[in-house]
């Protein structure tokens, strides 16, 4: 035997054995991917390999794209622990966490002004795995609800449409298309990025099941005007109902703008979802879909099973789901309740108006509302009049060499031509943490100009130097007056040389 063989020998069967676990066979080894391995591999190793595996994602806290909770506290994250293994679809098994769900539908149900009866409000409801689920069960029901008055007038009821804007949220899109509804959307144009009430309300004939109205866009944050489409169906004797899209602003307009009407107060809004994901401050996945009264919510939805122990309702796409996140919710409004999330809302608010006007400042074009008149998101971008040969897209990738997760993308439909980004103001996500954005979206934009300044130049160098460039073309005419000198910028010095090497 040779000394190599030799070795080999004796490494492998120590790897076998090695209780390190970059001393193990596993480390030297391509991790499982295509086909289910033959053999076992120790927790600590598989545990370490996993955890090793996932530090290529980007970091949650400076993830601002993303509406989702990213932050809970201690006691919250034992809870969910503790109750993962708990399925509430079983409720003869696990009846406390039912009971639990039940409370935070009611607790929801009295935030969203549903009417009352005998003093008590009527919350009928389910939680959901998220608004998407959500909002393919309230699409159902409307759907079901008009096809059942439509039979027993007599009258055709194989066209239901639904109105929304093109700024919806593609979910959707997805349930329009899932259950054969007609889509007749709302378009937005470059100066509105939402519904037009009176537009929505024009399109309304026999076969329309609803309309749909967004409170907080996807794109920008704004709040649909839900008021005006109802005074305009009531004006109009309309009884179209509407459902409100409310996956981010449910948890926000009633503690920062509680004079908002949007809800269950307005006549026609029918049915509601919210997010407990998103600003009801829970990890995913948790959303809740809450209705008018039963009145809204065909029976034949709505189904009767008992082999998990005991009769039950059963009205959700999903089936089994962990009680934890249910549990969760309902620890985040106890534990915060009114003021706690007044607190935090007024909070976020703020941080989105000072980042607001940060941006402001540097030029940007900022598409958002401010003032607990929206989400707190800001939408931004770069501003036409300064001619910049980048775009927001090599912003966002270069903001993503600091970490930071910023996205751009273009509007919605009709106003596709138009890039954008978009900063979700979460908890995590400080004046503090908010300066340092600000601070490395000026470096990133001094640096994209330096990088274009050197292009030219290097594309003159190649084609010779009689060739002048057009005055519209001048980098750095059309630069300077957006940036300040780098000098000048707080806790920076660099030049442009510095700059196209960072």
């Amino acid at each position: 035997m040779s000394p190599i063989n030799h070795f080999s020998k004796s490494l492998s069967e120590s790897k076998t054995s090695c209780s390190n676990v970059y001393g193990s066979r596993f480390a030297s080894e391509h991790m499982p991917c295509n086909s289910f391995p033959q053999e076992e591999m120790p927790k600590d190793v598989a545990y370490r390999m996993i955890k090793d595996d996932l530090v290529l994602d980007g970091n949650p806290m400076l993830n601002l794209a993303s509406f989702v909770t990213t932050y809970m506290e201690d006691e919250a994250e034992k809870l969910i622990a503790e109750s993962s293994n708990k399925n509430v679809i079983d409720h003869e098994e696990y009846p406390k966490s039912v009971e639990i769900e039940q409370r935070c539908l009611n607790i929801l149900a009295d935030l969203f002004h549903t009417p009352q009866i005998n003093g008590k409000a009527t919350a009928v409801g389910t939680a959901c795995i998220g608004s998407s689920e959500a909002i393919m069960l309230a699409t159902l029901a409307m759907k079901k609800r008009w096809q059942n008055e439509r039979k027993a007038q007599g009258k055709d009821a194989s066209r239901p449409n639904i109105i929304m804007s093109t700024g919806v949220q593609v979910c959707w899109e997805k349930a329009a298309r899932y259950f054969d509804i007609e889509e007749k959307m709302v378009p937005c144009t470059e100066t509105r990025f939402v519904i037009d009430p009176a537009q929505a309300v024009d399109l309304v004939d026999e076969n329309t099941i609803g309309i749909a109205a967004i409170l907080g866009t996807t794109y920008t944050g704004q709040y649909e005007d839900v008021k005006a489409i109802n005074d305009l169906l009531i004006e109009k004797g309309l009884d179209t109902p509407i459902h409100v899209d409310a996956a981010s602003g449910g948890f926000v307009a009633p503690f920062v703008n509680p004079k908002l009407m949007w809800d269950f107060q307005l006549q026609n809004v029918v049915s509601i979802n919210v997010s407990g994901h998103k600003y009801g401050l829970v990890y995913p996945g948790i959303g809740w879909a809450l209705w008018r009264s039963v009145d809204y919510l065909p029976k034949e939805l709505i189904f009767n099973i008992n082999y998990l122990g005991a009769d039950q309702l059963n009205f959700t796409l999903n089936f089994s789901k962990p009680a934890s996140h249910i549990i969760a919710q309902y620890y985040q409004m106890i534990r915060l309740g009114r003021r706690g999330y007044t607190d935090i809302m007024s909070n976020l608010t703020h941080t989105a108006d000072y980042l607001t006007d940060q941006l402001k400042d540097q030029g940007f074009v900022v598409m958002s509302d401010g003032g607990g008149h929206g989400l707190p998101v800001v939408a931004f971008r770069l501003s036409p009049a300064q001619h910049f040969f980048f775009d927001e897209f090599a912003l966002s990738h270069k903001l993503r060499e600091r970490g930071w997760i910023v996205p751009a993308y273009t509007m919605a439909a009709d106003c596709e031509k138009m890039s954008m980004m978009r900063v979700v103001v979460r908890e995590e996500f400080s004046q503090s943490r908010c300066d340092s954005l600000v601070h490395d979206i000026q470096f990133a934009l001094q640096a994209l100009a330096a990088q274009e300044i050197q292009n030219i130049q290097r594309y003159q160098a190649l084609i010779g130097s009689q060739l002048a460039l057009p005055k519209a073309l001048c980098v750095e005419q059309s630069c300077r007056p957006m940036l300040p000198a780098p000098e000048k910028m707080p806790g920076i010095t660099v030049n442009a040389r510095e700059c196209v090497d960072a």
